[in-house]
């Protein structure tokens, strides 16, 4: 055993590729030789950093597994010549034969330590999460035993994500002798998410009274973001250092010959705007560039919705890889036009002007005979939206960008969009944004210029007219909805926080706005099945953390 001296701790907060196991391995190289440059004597990655976090059902292919495998050997072998380097990497581990039943076959969401090229220690994963986002206990078996290594006379004890959120696999690892706990992560973002990361991670740290080291992932993957901001604790449980969130970082930390974490620097955390802004650009950049669109398309029809995501894009891919189109009906106001031109022209996008009011009469002469001695309704409405979707798909085909659809969480909720109409497309940006949201976010972007692409991109009276689909005259959303303030309160107590009926109503809600907001939420779940992938901001969005039937007669 070598006598204990100061260690120098590098965390690789890294943005990986689901499925590029190579191309993640070198990433953990070079960051790993840089840290080893540095000083560092142990690199700390995000959990599964090999294949990346959520593989979903690809763990249960043997081919991919292996393909793991291979990639961590690799690595291993890649650093070997780094004398005394030690480096946790995470991987999954197992199931190499194929089986009728998966449940058969055991896999481990295991972090393996290399130095020099051998592995010296592993561990899995104890507690394997099952909510929200989380599916865990579908792919892995659980750990069951502690692991603690020792790197430069210092006892490190290694801890998966979810471990960290109870007290026993911590507590486990104090018994087996650690003197610092290391967390490696991957843990999906929502509002102030951050704040209760550091939280839950300063109670472990008071219950062993070890110092604490956590390894987050940072980058979008589908609907969710991991937006990084890696951190330390000191025994007392104050922060000591923190990473920068939303985009790729190395932390550095000393623990000392006292087994104490020198102060290093801390990042901030952002207000939630600003981390919800930063949220969403990664969510979009790593879609379209994970994917390999070469761009992106969007309808801009003068409203605040459709002008937030393009201020979003642009942030996001820069204006040359973003175009926006107006789709103008015979009930597009005016200032719709006035207002989408000063906003590219400002954002300088390319941007095109396709009138549909001749598409729309033919269809509606098409169905003359159909619709005869019947009143005119949301169906002449819908068709207008379709016809634009059918047009930003056309265009989607011919040039290969992706459509941004534009429509809210207030909207997805209650069902005000049109299915294969303002609902086509391949990405929901704002899908899991409140309206209110909505104008809190443009608000904050004219007044922060985050990006560096242009300052105030929306103009005022985007903001500031009452909102509107304006397909029929003088329509407001308004006329059909609740107050949005209201609305959204209700969306907020009842779909995101699982309260009743009967306590919105205790609690000062119409009877009336609360059965309609309700009972609309309940009968657009078909709807919601068929809208596009959106990026997940809230503990609670519309995809996979809200599963409910759509043939369903309960009322409460």
């Amino acid at each position: 055993m070598c006598m204990f001296m100061t260690l120098q701790i590098n965390v690789a907060q890294l943005n990986l590729v689901v499925g590029d196991m190579m191309g993640n391995a070198q990433k953990i190289i070079d960051a790993a030789r840089y840290a080893y440059a540095d000083g560092a004597r142990l690199v700390l990655t995000p959990e599964l950093s090999i294949c990346g976090y959520a593989a979903e059902d690809l763990l249960l292919r043997p081919a991919f597994i292996q393909s793991c495998d291979q990639a961590v050997q690799s690595l291993a072998q890649a650093l070997a010549d780094l004398p005394g380097l030690h480096v946790v990497v995470g991987h999954p581990v197992g199931g190499s034969l194929r089986t009728r039943s998966v449940s058969q076959v055991r896999r481990y969401n295991r972090a393996s330590v290399f130095c020099e090229g051998r592995l010296v220690a592993s561990y899995d994963k104890q507690e394997l999460p099952n909510y929200q986002v989380f599916d865990e206990r579908r792919y892995f078996t659980p750990g069951q035993q502690p692991c603690v290594f020792e790197v430069q006379g210092k006892r490190v004890g290694l801890l998966i994500c979810e471990d960290a959120w109870f007290a026993g696999p911590a507590r486990q690892a104090l018994d087996a002798g650690a003197q610092l706990l290391a967390v490696l992560n991957a843990s999906p973002f929502h509002v102030d998410k951050g704040a209760e990361r550091e939280a839950q991670m300063r109670e472990r740290v008071l219950e062993t009274g070890l110092p604490l080291v956590y390894a987050h992932l940072v980058g979008g993957q589908d609907e969710v973001v991991f937006e990084g901001r890696s951190f330390a604790l000191n025994a007392q449980g104050e922060v000591a250092a923190r990473a920068p969130g939303f985009v790729e970082a190395a932390l550095a930390v000393t623990l000392t010959s006292e087994g104490h974490l020198q102060p290093g620097p801390i990042q901030p955390h952002e207000d939630e705007d600003a981390q919800l802004w930063h949220a969403l650009v990664l969510g979009i950049r790593d879609y379209i560039g994970k994917n390999g669109f070469p761009g992106v398309i969007l309808g801009l029809s003068g409203g605040i919705d459709s002008a937030l995501v393009l201020a979003l894009a642009v942030d996001a891919l820069g204006p040359a890889r973003v175009r926006a189109v107006m789709m103008a009906s015979p009930y597009t106001a005016d200032i719709s036009w006035i207002d989408s031109r000063d906003m590219v022209a400002r954002l300088g996008v390319r941007y095109d002007e396709i009138p549909i009011a001749a598409l729309f009469a033919q269809f509606r002469a098409s169905l003359s005979s159909q619709f005869e001695g019947l009143a005119e309704d949301t169906t002449e409405e819908n068709l207008q939206a379709r016809i634009r979707g059918t047009l930003l798909m056309a265009l989607s085909n011919k040039t290969g960008s992706l459509v941004l659809t534009t429509g809210n969480k207030s909207e997805m909720a209650t069902g005000y969009c049109t299915l294969y109409g303002d609902m086509a497309g391949g990405f929901a940006v704002i899908k899991d944004v409140l309206k209110t949201r909505v104008f809190r976010l443009a608000r904050w972007r004219n007044a922060h210029d985050p990006y560096g692409t242009c300052e105030a991109p929306i103009p005022e009276r985007i903001i500031t007219r009452p909102p509107s689909a304006e397909l029929r005259p003088d329509q407001k959303d308004q006329d059909s909805l609740p107050e949005y303030e209201v609305l959204d309160a209700i969306i907020s107590r009842y779909m995101e926080n699982d309260e009743g009926l009967q306590a919105l109503v205790a609690d000062g809600f119409e009877p009336a706005d609360v059965e309609k907001v309700v009972r609309l939420i309940r009968i657009n779940e078909y709807k919601r099945r068929q809208s596009p992938v959106g990026i997940r901001v809230t503990h609670r969005s519309f995809g996979k953390d809200w599963r409910y039937p759509i043939t369903n007669r309960f009322r409460s």
